[in-house]
């Protein structure tokens, strides 16, 4: 769905159904900024120990995604509580919402992406070795779990209520999961094969699709504009 076509659902969205779906979108993006802090806090400690950047990284990924989901949040924040306090959101005023809001996770994904490539080129170029770490290995699992299921969530309430913001915040952790993939496959390639190169090399791959959401967030301008 086109981020114009997405936007102007909101205009023909029920106003009861739509409490009922922002309030559960709140509820995804706390858990999103509670999981991502504590994955932030045991991934860059567990990578500095280990000297892992591959680690860090990831630790780091997480800091930019509990960014991107506490501006979201502030935005459906507000939508609830201009809808409590009697006079409703309008229309209009939800999309002009909208479209800062998913700016936003538009920068964080080019700000992602200048990481990703600046430390992949330079683990490649250094050559660095990661030393196993078992609290990170742990982390990177867990994640393999968690984040597949909470994007289909955002993907499933972005989609009802209209929201591109909520969906760029949705592919943001779709790109947490994908890393906890390239990360853990490095990790391990390491480990058992002394293929330090993997990592970067995965993670460089993603690249073009990181800047290319992040790109159309930042220059989608909505209906009316």
């Amino acid at each position: 769905m086109k981020p114009k076509e997405t936007l102007s659902s909101i205009r023909t969205s029920q106003p009861s159904g739509r409490s009922h779906l922002v309030a559960y979108a709140i509820r995804l993006e706390y858990f999103t900024v509670s999981w991502n802090v504590l994955e932030a806090l045991v991934a860059l400690a567990s990578g500095i120990i280990a000297g892992s950047i591959a680690l860090v990284g990831f630790g780091l990924d997480s800091v930019v995604e509990s960014m991107a989901a506490g501006v979201l949040m502030r935005r459906l924040l507000w939508e609830q509580g201009q809808s409590e306090g009697g006079d409703g959101a309008t229309a209009d005023s939800i999309i002009d919402r909208e479209r800062r809001a998913l700016r936003w996770v538009g920068w964080t994904f080019l700000a992602l992406s200048a990481f990703v490539a600046v430390e992949s080129v330079r683990k490649l170029w250094l050559g660095d070795r990661p030393d196993t770490s078992v609290p990170g290995l742990i982390l990177l699992c867990l994640s393999l779990v968690v984040m597949p299921f909470l994007a289909a969530a955002k993907f499933r309430t972005a989609r009802e209520l209209g929201s591109m913001a909520l969906r760029g915040d949705a592919k943001e952790t779709l790109v947490c999961s994908v890393l906890s993939v390239i990360t853990l496959t490095g990790l391990i390639l390491n480990s058992a094969y002394g293929w330090w190169w993997a990592d970067p090399v995965a993670a460089l791959a993603l690249l073009p699709w990181i800047l290319k959401e992040g790109i159309e967030a930042i220059r989608t301008d909505g209906p009316g504009a």
